[in-house]
């Protein structure tokens, strides 16, 4: 099964003369369209392969993580929810990772792009101020500046990995 879609994530440069906010929305979505630009035009096993040994992270797995990731810091933090996990489990933290030959990027793909409209959601009322409801699991509150902010840095190191995991698989290179 081919993950190409009939409409691929648009990937817009972000503007030079916005506003913090706009900026760091901006930012976010580019490095989100980002991730899903790594993972176009392979198939699911493509996307389930480890290509940097011993590590055994591969292109679908960062999608699963971003999805727990961004449902951890929107729901959870921002907004108090009690979201449990998505694929991760106490007996395995980094399930999100382990993919599986029944876990597939259309399921993926589809619970990462209802994660973040969820969190566009529930970050659209709130000024990068405003402190969230609920609590990290460290004991700290955060404010929304600082979410986006640690989006914009998580999503930026894994594409990093996504980059290079790419290019072990079929040699594509690129932003």
């Amino acid at each position: 099964m081919t993950t190409e879609r009939t409409e691929p994530v648009p990937r817009v440069d972000p503007s030079t003369t916005s506003g913090e906010r706009e900026a760091l929305e901006q930012w976010l979505d580019f490095h989100r369209a980002t991730l899903a630009t790594k993972c176009e035009g392979l198939d699911d096993a493509q996307l389930r392969t480890p290509t940097a040994p011993p590590s055994d992270l591969n292109l679908l797995g960062l999608v699963r993580h971003m999805a727990e990731v961004e449902r951890g810091w929107f729901r959870n933090v921002l907004a108090g929810e009690k979201a449990e996990w998505i694929y991760s489990t106490q007996e395995d933290r980094d399930r999100d990772i382990h993919a599986t030959e029944e876990d597939t990027y259309e399921e993926a793909f589809a619970t990462w792009q209802a994660e973040i409209a969820h969190a566009r959601a529930l970050a659209a009322p709130h000024g990068l101020d405003d402190l969230g409801v609920g609590v990290h699991r460290s004991g700290e509150s955060f404010n929304l500046r600082w979410i986006y902010l640690h989006m914009i840095e998580e999503y930026a190191r894994h594409n990093g990995h996504a980059d290079l995991l790419r290019e072990r698989i079929d040699g594509a290179t690129g932003d």
